[in-house]
């Protein structure tokens, strides 16, 4: 359904200390290997120990890798040496003025930076699928500073996306819970609307 919506990449969310919608790492490999060429395909990683994150990686097969926590420098060090090809998108959550400085930190050893909603400090951490926004003008102040590709999430559908991207103006929007209903099954026709959305917003 993705694939035909015309996105760009799909998320695979592996095992999280809490939200909804994680796949188990056998079914991760079975859907990078089926959609292989067709689409970018990204692990999503709790993990921050360099040693697993780069097991994490290989076993999954992906192109890329989503660093849902904040990481050392040597695990993306690892990941360049021992994934060669696979990006890397490093997760900040804005909480507040903090983010900037956290992204600015970040951008260098990275890919992309990809700006969430989640709690990382809370007393059990969220990482993502929180379905809450963030403070934009922060979120608009880190892309504006940063040189690389800054993905907006956090909250997203198809109702606020065209906002989003006009204040923001992001590289790409990453969505999930407002794609679902309430059982997290994707929505068809939720996933249309935001697709338009996007080729009207993005039109590079």
């Amino acid at each position: 359904m993705a694939i035909n919506a015309g996105a760009w990449a799909i998320g695979l969310v592996a095992a999280m200390p809490s939200g909804p919608g994680p796949v188990d790492d056998p079914r991760i490999r079975t859907i990078a290997d089926a959609v292989r060429g067709r689409i970018r395909r990204v692990l999503l990683t709790a993990h921050t120990d360099p040693e697993v994150v780069v097991d994490h990686i290989r076993r999954c097969g992906t192109d890329m890798v989503q660093l849902v926590d904040a990481v050392a420098v040597q695990t993306c060090d690892a990941i360049r040496r021992y994934c060669p090809g696979v990006e890397i998108i490093q997760v900040v959550h804005v909480q507040g003025n903090g983010a900037l400085e956290e992204a600015k930190a970040a951008a260098p050893h990275g890919d992309m930076i990809l700006l969430d909603s989640g709690r990382p400090d809370g007393l059990v951490k969220e990482l993502g699928g929180t379905g809450r926004t963030h403070n934009w003008e922060v979120s608009t102040k880190i892309v504006a500073a940063l040189d690389c590709p800054v993905i907006l999430a956090g909250g997203l559908n198809p109702d606020n996306a065209s906002a989003a991207c006009t204040m923001v103006k992001p590289f790409a929007l990453d969505i999930c819970s407002g794609l679902r209903w309430s059982g997290f099954a994707l929505d068809a026709e939720k996933l249309i609307d935001f697709a338009q959305v996007c080729d009207n917003d993005f039109t590079t």
